[in-house]
C-alpha cells in the first residue's frame, strides 16, 4: 500500500477492498446468461408494445378495445368504460368515482405512452417499470376478485415482470440503455437507469 493511500473508516490496512474486482476473476458470459439477457430484452419490448398499443388504440379508436367514435381524439374518455363498467369488488366504488375525469384520463394516457416508449427504447426502464407495475396493481385492484383464480391474474404477472425489468439492466440489449446510462443526467441520477 502506498504512503498516500488513506484507508476508509472502519477498515484495517491489511484487509482487501471488498469492492475491488480482479479482472482475471471475472468469468466470461455464458451462453445461457446471454440468452437470458436477450429474452429479457424481448419481454421488455413486448411489454412496452402492450402499453404503447393500448395508448394508440384509445387515442385513435382502432377498433380493438376502443371504437373510433369513442376514441380520445373524438372526445371519448379512455378511462370511463373500464372504471364505470369493468370494476368490481371492494374497491369498485372508489374506482368508479374516478371515471371520466380529465386528470385521470391524462394521467392514464401519459402513463401508457411513457411506459410503452421507455420500455421499447430501453431508456428509463426503472422509472417505466415502477410506474407500469403501479398501474398494473391498480388495474388489478379495480377488478377484484379475478373470475378464474382467488387472487392471481395477468395484471399481477405483468407487475412482477416489470419488477424484474426494474432490477436488471434490461434496456442494454436490443435497446438504447447503454447510451442512456452514459449520459450526464443518468450518471448523476442513477435512479433514472
Amino acid at each position: 500500500m502506498s504512503s498516500t493511500a488513506v484507508p476508509r473508516p472502519g477498515r484495517h490496512l491489511d484487509m482487501p477492498d471488498p469492492n475491488f474486482v480482479h479482472p482475471e476473476v471475472v468469468a466470461p458470459e455464458t451462453r445461457s446468461a446471454k440468452a437470458a439477457r436477450y429474452i429479457g430484452a424481448g419481454l421488455r419490448i413486448s411489454l412496452g408494445w402492450v402499453f404503447l398499443w393500448a395508448f394508440l388504440d384509445k387515442l385513435f379508436g382502432l377498433g380493438f378495445a376502443t371504437e373510433r367514435a369513442s376514441s380520445w381524439l373524438n372526445g371519448g374518455s379512455p378511462t370511463e368504460g373500464f372504471l364505470s363498467f369493468g370494476t368490481q369488488g371492494p374497491l369498485a366504488g372508489t374506482f368508479q368515482s374516478l371515471a371520466g375525469y380529465a386528470i385521470v384520463d391524462w394521467t392514464f394516457m401519459i402513463g401508457l405512452l411513457g411506459i410503452g416508449a421507455a420500455l421499447i427504447l430501453g431508456i428509463g426502464v426503472r422509472v417505466a417499470a415502477v410506474s407500469g407495475a403501479l398501474m398494473m396493481v391498480l388495474m388489478w385492484a379495480a377488478a377484484l376478485w379475478p373470475a378464474n383464480n382467488p387472487f392471481m391474474d395477468d395484471h399481477l404477472i405483468y407487475a412482477g415482470l416489470l419488477a424484474m425489468l426494474a432490477l436488471s439492466y434490461s434496456g442494454r440489449p436490443l435497446g438504447l440503455g447503454a447510451r442512456w446510462e452514459s449520459t450526464t443526467l443518468v450518471k448523476k441520477n442513477r435512479w433514472l437507469v
